[in-house]
């Protein structure tokens, strides 16, 4: 019996034929964990010359990064609070870019779904049950950012509007409608200093995990990460837009609803910022007010791109940068550096990562349609 050279049931790349299915399966889900490590670590030794520039220490930096951010039991609950808007404004982004989509603009979803759930809270807080106050304010924040996303996903669907820019041009609208609502129709007289809705009774603020100093927006954030996980992977609907997302005119041809999948995608990406702003109103906060612009949109982007768009990537990618954003005012007062050294940081690990995703499918480690079987 002769076997030929190129018979498939030999070996590949030195491996018995039987492990090709493990390893092609570890080869394509090595290559976004080496490359975003990768990236982190550049990223890192860019912004360490940035703090050589300014006279300081980068492994100062790094050490009180880590204290600040997962030193001890109370960072950590810190960066776990901070991580769970972190988790919705990523998802955000993430499912959109399923259908090809670049949506940067959740830092408006977020401020208009904790408007919108402040002024839900007004009527009902001292009257309705604390957990329906907090469902009716949950979906208001949903729906409401919900349709400003929504809106982003139609305009690129059915009139050509780029969404990268719709969107962050309707998150600059969206903090003036906030602060228009906090300062005039919804603003609470007693708030002198800084305009804010009324301040909700403590009964109906967001209670803690127990045993834990970290909300209940952290079980949130990571149910909403797994359930779009299932959506993605496990249902026609997520199929579908994977579809689309690939080539358009190909989902089109197979008689994909393109524009319902792009406007649906959008929508539930928006209601997901929605609820952060929500959390952030109930759990945080207390009530609406400027401080609902805190970035968290725009870290949200980070988030996104470093965890490729994976929903389940995100939950450990959004407590790190949870851990780095805690550690904020630690490296302030340690080191004399601004507060908004951290946002240099993330500003340079953006860069990087968008720098690296053409590096994508190049290595042959990580392709299995490029490996080459031998004896």
């Amino acid at each position: 019996m002769t076997i030929e050279a190129n018979d498939p049931a030999l070996s590949i790349a030195g491996k018995p034929a039987s492990l090709r299915p493990v390893l092609e399966w570890t080869a394509r889900r090595a290559e976004p964990v080496v490359i975003g490590l990768t990236a982190i670590l550049i990223g890192l030794a860019l912004f360490s010359l940035f703090i050589l520039a300014v006279g300081k220490s980068p492994a100062t930096l790094f050490q009180l990064m880590y204290t600040g951010g997962f030193g001890s039991w109370f960072s950590v609950q810190n960066s776990l609070s901070r991580a769970a808007p972190l988790l919705l404004t990523a998802l955000c982004v993430a499912l959109p870019a399923r259908l090809g989509l670049v949506i940067i603009g959740g830092e408006g979803a977020v401020v208009l779904g904790g408007v919108a759930a402040a002024a839900m809270a007004l009527p009902l807080a001292g009257t309705a049950p604390v957990f329906l106050t907090l469902i009716l304010m949950a979906i208001a924040a949903m729906v409401v950012g919900g349709i400003w996303i929504g809106l982003a996903g139609f305009l690129r669907h059915y009139r050509g509007v780029n969404e990268t820019i719709s969107s962050l041009l309707l998150s600059y609208i969206a903090i003036a409608l906030m602060n228009q609502f906090v300062e005039g129709l919804l603003r609470d007289p007693a708030s002198l200093n800084k305009p804010s809705t009324r301040p909700l009774p403590a009964e109906y603020m967001l209670g803690n995990i127990p045993g834990m100093d970290v909300h209940w927006g952290l079980v949130i954030g990571i149910l909403a990460c797994i359930v779009s996980w299932i959506v993605i992977e496990a249902t026609s609907y997520g199929f579908a837009a994977r579809i689309a997302g690939g080539n358009v005119r190909a989902a089109q041809i197979q008689g994909l609803p393109v524009g319902k999948l792009i406007a649906g995608f959008t929508a539930l990406a928006g209601s997901f910022a929605g609820l952060a702003g929500m959390i952030e109103v109930a759990a945080v906060q207390g009530s609406a007010n400027a401080s609902l612009a805190a970035g968290y949109g725009y870290t949200g982007i980070l988030v996104a791109f470093l965890a490729r768009h994976n929903p389940l990537a995100i939950i450990p990618v959004a407590i790190l940068l949870g851990g780095i954003d805690a550690s904020g005012g630690l490296i302030q007062r340690r080191m004399g550096l601004p507060d908004a050294t951290v946002l240099v940081l993330q500003g340079t690990l953006f860069i990087v990562i968008l720098f690296c995703e053409t590096f994508y499918g190049r290595f042959k480690i990580f392709n299995p349609d490029l490996w080459k079987r031998s004896l």
